[in-house]
């Protein structure tokens, strides 16, 4: 490994930061073994522990007289494998909060006991496999009554996988020397193939749990260690992680029945003392509560129990050793928070939109979104996955163009929601029917609205031409005017412009413009084009192909 700390602390900063940044997706899913919604927020103060204490480590100390250092790294080889790894494992024990940090904390702590054991190796593959087979076997051992479907099974499967992965792979030892470039590179490639191997787990944790089956969920630990691995091949990499498949929240929120409901407060707090017995305490905290991880060696321990005595449960160790890192967490307020947090309508709309603009515009309108792309042609499973991402029970799907039409219809098929299509055939009219959006009615009752908004409205646009008209009237370049389907107009851009205004405006007491990419005319110049006395507003949807696309109401 690569003299400094820098190289090991690019990868636990590059799994935090992926962490981060979909904390709040796996707090949603969050069911098991309490719906507290608090699984992401747990293993990322385990994460953040271990990066403080990794800082901690590589200050300087070497300046003389113990002033403070140059800045420098300071060196493994000055500080010791042996004094990283306990203090990484103590760290992220001290860190962790809640069943999931705890149970990450002991994957580190495992890991880390096998990189101890083998001094003077480089960490190359057949060490990532062991460390790897090494730590789930010690979360494995931490918990009571290891469930799995959980974050357990997809450590283990990694593992499995890691270790297949080596026995086809040949020599992929380093030996007391590499290249680190190399070494990250194939660290990386089997930590892909554990990922997918991982990802599988996940999929298949609610086959192997009913409280995830019954919620409509994956476990929610599994699915962030998946994504803290992909994160760790990003760092080593010094690319975009890996992609990990979002999951969706349940679309409704259940109440699946825990055994710690009657339970009020996750307690959490670490003993230090001499000779300490995890074992001993295990049956004193299932007395006073459940949930019970005790965890540690002889001098230090962590402890998590779910209880209505958080006092009766740090006052066991009087005696024993000194109570630090309390906390105290009120469950049935989280859970409260969760659900008002995910609390679903009875019925949402979806929109396949191009533009950043476009998008803004229906979010606006409390419709979800799916990118289309520039041609708006995304496929049956893209669509199915965005009903299945919309908050409701029941969905209206605004295919927007003719060529998605189909697609939904099958995707509508294909869900277990009730789906209906609306016959919006372009991204201005799915924005006239998402109007009528009433999140009380059922997908049926808010169609007939749409389609009662859609029968009062015509359509224009304006476009560049994509190639030469066969009859000879425009060129690749020129403005092509649109009402409805047929071609009205078409020459330089302004009077095309105003030539599909002058159509749609005749009876209509409003006009819709929606400014495309590399409109060449701005707002004042469409303004100066708008027949007298005919309301106009203005948008900026920023679609490709189009330069406007317009409404008439």
């Amino acid at each position: 490994m690569d003299p400094s700390l820098v190289r090991f602390r690019a990868v636990v900063e590059g799994a935090l930061a992926h962490l981060d940044s979909r904390r709040q997706e796996i707090n949603d899913l969050n069911v098991f073994p309490v719906a507290d919604g608090d699984t992401g927020d747990n293993m990322a103060l385990t994460l953040r522990a271990v990066l403080v204490e990794l800082d901690r480590l590589g200050a300087d100390t070497r300046s003389p007289g113990g002033s403070q250092g140059t800045g420098e790294q300071r060196l493994i080889d000055e500080i010791g494998r042996d004094e990283i790894v306990e203090s990484v494992a103590r760290a992220a024990l001290l860190g962790a909060r809640g069943n999931s940090g705890v149970i990450l904390s002991q994957l580190i702590r495992g890991a880390a006991e096998e990189l101890i054991s083998r001094p003077g190796e480089l960490v190359d593959p057949v060490l990532v496999g062991a460390a790897m087979a090494r730590g789930a076997q010690r979360a494995y051992s931490s918990v009571r009554a290891p469930a799995e479907g959980t974050i357990l099974t997809v450590m283990r499967e990694m593992a499995t996988c890691v270790a297949t992965e080596i026995a086809h792979m040949g020599d992929t030892r380093l030996g007391s020397e590499g290249d680190p470039a190399v070494q990250n590179a194939l660290i990386a490639d089997v930590l892909e193939r554990a990922l997918r191997a991982g990802e599988e787990a996940v999929r298949r944790g609610p086959e192997q749990l009913a409280v995830l089956r019954e919620s409509g969920v994956v476990d929610a630990g599994g699915h962030a260690l998946t994504v803290i691995i992909a994160g760790v091949i990003a760092a080593l990499r010094g690319s975009e992680a890996p992609a990990v498949a979002r999951q969706a929240p349940p679309a409704q929120i259940s109440q699946p029945q825990h055994s710690s409901e009657t339970y009020r407060y996750c307690t959490n707090f670490a003993v230090t003392g001499r000779k300490l017995d995890p074992g001993r305490w295990t049956g004193p905290l299932e007395a006073i509560g459940d949930s019970v991880l005790v965890v540690g060696d002889a001098a230090t321990l962590k402890v998590h129990v779910h209880t209505d005595e958080p006092a009766a449960a740090t006052g066991l160790f009087d005696g024993a050793g000194e109570v630090s890192h309390l906390d105290i967490a009120d469950m049935h307020a989280q859970v409260r928070e969760r659900e008002a947090r995910l609390a679903t309508q009875c019925c949402g709309a979806l929109a396949v939109v191009a533009g950043a603009g476009m998008r803004a515009l229906f979010q606006s309108l409390g419709v979800a979104v799916l990118d289309g792309g520039p041609t708006l042609n995304p496929s049956t499973y893209e669509l199915l996955a965005g009903i299945h991402d919309v908050r409701a029970t029941e969905v209206v799907v605004l295919p927007n163009s003719p060529n998605v039409v189909m697609a939904a219809e099958h995707a509508a098929g294909l869900s277990e929601k009730v789906v209906q299509v609306c016959a919006a055939r372009s991204q201005q009219a799915g924005l006239v029917a998402a109007l009528a959006l009433d999140p009380a009615r059922s997908a049926a009752q808010n169609v007939a609205a749409f389609d009662a908004a859609l029968a009062r409205l015509r359509t224009g646009a304006v476009a560049p031409a994509a190639r030469d008209d066969g009859d000879g009237r425009f060129a690749i370049g020129d403005a092509v005017g649109f009402v409805d389907d047929a071609v009205v107009a078409w020459g330089e851009p302004g009077p095309t412009l105003a030539a599909v205004l002058g159509r749609l405006g005749g009876d209509a007491e409003l006009l819709t413009c929606i400014a495309g990419d590399g409109a060449p005319l701005d707002e004042a110049g469409v303004r100066a084009l708008v027949p007298h006395g005919i309301e106009l507003e203005c948008e900026v949807g920023g679609q490709p192909a189009y330069w406007w696309l317009l409404s008439a109401e």
